[in-house]
């Protein structure tokens, strides 16, 4: 997926590699990362908050203060299906958000979600969409109720085929039983 290179251009996704979820950060140049990262975190671990956090900050940091001694690469896998903005766009529509807090959903409004929206001006999220994925499943094997997030129609196949559709945000109560 990752293209592999450890010499990254502005303008390019970074995927660092944390130890429970991937987190992304947009190469501005010199060295400098602009991401989502909520405030009690330290950039190089990850708080134990990040994943039920509410609200995040921009933030523009070194790439390697950002990714610690997690590995990361350079990871462009959606110019496949989407079309980048031009290089000089995308820094400047990322450079206007640094220090502007923001809402955060880890599945609906995650840090992927953030620096695609700036890449593509398409905000997805593969993380997000496998998460709700492995949810409706573990769901299904255990009969249980699940509160899910409803994603928008940038959302995979897999999702459609588990009918979870309707606004980006909106919350949806899915009563599964066994034997379904």
């Amino acid at each position: 997926m990752a293209d592999g290179r450890s010499h990254p251009q502005p303008g390019d996704l970074i995927e660092i590699f944390r130890p429970v979820y991937q987190h992304w950060a947009l190469y501005v140049g010199d060295g400098y990362v602009i991401h989502v990262t909520d405030e009690g975190d330290s950039s190089v671990l990850g708080s134990s908050s990040s994943m039920s956090a509410t609200r995040a900050k921009v933030k523009k940091e070194l790439l390697k203060k950002v990714a610690g001694n997690n590995k990361w690469c350079v990871n462009n896998k959606y110019d496949r299906s989407l079309t980048p903005l031009p290089v000089e766009e995308i820094i400047r529509r990322a450079e206007q958000w640094i220090g502007v807090e923001v809402p955060y959903n880890v599945l609906g409004s995650n840090c992927e979600h953030f620096v695609t929206g700036l890449r593509y001006r398409n905000r997805v999220s593969d993380q997000a969409t496998s998460g709700i994925v492995r949810s409706f499943t573990a769901a299904v094997a255990g009969g249980v109720s699940l509160a899910v997030p409803v994603v928008t129609a940038t959302a995979t196949a897999a999702v459609a085929v588990a009918v979870i559709v309707g606004f980006a945000g909106a919350f949806a109560e899915i009563t599964l039983s066994k034997g379904l």
